[in-house]
């Protein structure tokens, strides 16, 4: 399954610079697909999906860093556990249980976004 930030979040930024996918955000500030992987120009999704990875897309979250779950792997293909969890000083980077996904999709995800 993809982390979450919750709103326990003291905004210290620690979890940002961690993630391998740029799948973190700070509040309010838009995201795109194209930050920290190899996507670039219009892309087509493994579910089919499109979309233009330099198209800002809107924050998340206007309060705390949030997390963006399509873009999050766990770190699968990176690390052993995810780094947000391993940094967060006040554990609100939990296991987020609207977004459950197997080990083979987040490694599927993690070659999509970086090359195989």
């Amino acid at each position: 399954m993809a982390i979450k930030i919750t709103d326990a979040c003291i905004n210290c930024g620690a979890c940002e610079p961690e993630c391998p996918n740029s799948a973190i955000y700070e509040g309010a500030i838009d995201w795109r697909w194209q930050d920290k992987t190899k996507l670039s120009g219009h892309i087509t999704f493994p579910d089919g999906t499109e979309a233009d990875a330099g198209t800002y897309n809107q924050a998340v979250s206007d309060d705390v860093y949030y997390i963006v779950s399509g873009k999050c792997t766990e770190c699968k293909g990176f690390h052993e556990e995810p780094q947000c969890k391993a940094v967060c000083p006040v554990d609100c980077c939990v296991d987020d249980p609207d977004h459950r996904e197997t080990e083979e999709v987040l490694l599927d995800r993690q070659k999509f976004m970086h090359g195989a």
